[in-house]
């Protein structure tokens, strides 16, 4: 969406004037790079699958690094798509409800697809464990650490929403606390699973090639540390806007959008240690 803002811009550019090849129109690179490096993920994880077999013939260092390079692509393009479609806009345009109104609708529109994306791992789940259960040896899943990282989590969407608060009622420094806080908490969230792994797949050997269960248990919370990961760029990006000053009590749908999403991922978490987690302990 581009605009004749005359050079009041504030040294930034709109995606359309410089990152697309003229005669392209209002368009830009980043949701491709964006995409581009979200399938490239997908990729890895099936590098990792095809390459842990007795008789594959494909190197065992491409998955982690087809990963880690489609991580920093997705990263990377989700950055710039976000930038440029939204903090360059914010130097010129007014507190107009209208736009407002359409970022939620299109949050929400989001959101609504990322259920049927999570329903489709789930479904896989309910159906493996519809079967004969437990389907092999399974790891102690319902130990302190993932009690803590619940806490951790749920502490967060608090934070996140005594943030979201303190701007609504113009208190910035409530709101900048608020959010650092989030931040902090998600981050340590994420390390936690990290070790999580660590401490499956070195002490327990429990993998993504353990079974059925294994894939669904790590597709699952794969799915949902990557939305977390995501969520994590996302609450920086609205971070630093607020140690700048951008928001105000009539600016702030950035922050009403990136509450929402980091909500959802919470609500999923508090499914998935329902149903994967206390669901795959009881028979085990």
């Amino acid at each position: 969406m581009s605009t004749d803002h005359g050079g009041d811009d504030h040294g930034h550019h709109l995606p359309a004037v410089e990152d697309w090849p003229r005669g392209f129109g209002e368009a830009s690179w980043w949701p491709f790079i964006t995409a581009l490096g979200a399938g490239g993920i997908y990729l890895g994880a099936a590098l990792f699958i095809v390459s842990g077999g007795s008789e594959s013939t494909i190197d065992p260092m491409l998955a982690p690094l087809a990963t880690s390079a489609s991580v920093g692509a997705f990263l990377f393009g989700l950055y710039g798509w976000i930038y440029h479609a939204f903090v360059t806009e914010f130097w010129s345009s007014g507190a107009d409800e209208t736009s407002a109104s359409a970022l939620r609708w299109g949050m929400i529109a989001f959101l609504g697809s990322e259920i049927a994306t999570f329903g489709g791992v789930f479904t896989y789940y309910f159906f493996i464990r519809a079967g004969t259960w437990p389907p092999g040896e399974l790891p102690h899943l319902t130990g302190s650490l993932v009690i803590i990282n619940t806490a951790i989590l749920v502490a967060s969407s608090l934070t996140l929403h005594w943030a979201h608060v303190a701007i609504r009622n113009d208190d910035r420094r409530k709101f900048a606390l608020g959010l650092l806080s989030t931040l902090i908490l998600g981050l340590v969230f994420i390390g936690g699973q990290v070790y999580e792994y660590y401490e499956f797949i070195v002490h327990t050997e429990f993998t993504v090639t353990s079974g059925l269960f294994g894939s669904a248990f790590y597709g699952l919370t794969g799915l949902h540390g990557l939305h977390v990961s995501l969520g994590g760029v996302l609450l920086a990006i609205v971070t630093i806007r607020a140690l700048a000053g951008q928001y105000s009590a009539e600016r702030h749908v950035s922050v009403s959008t990136v509450s929402m999403y980091w909500h959802f991922v919470d609500v999923v978490w508090i499914f998935l240690v329902v149903i994967l987690y206390l669901g795959g302990s009881v028979g085990a």
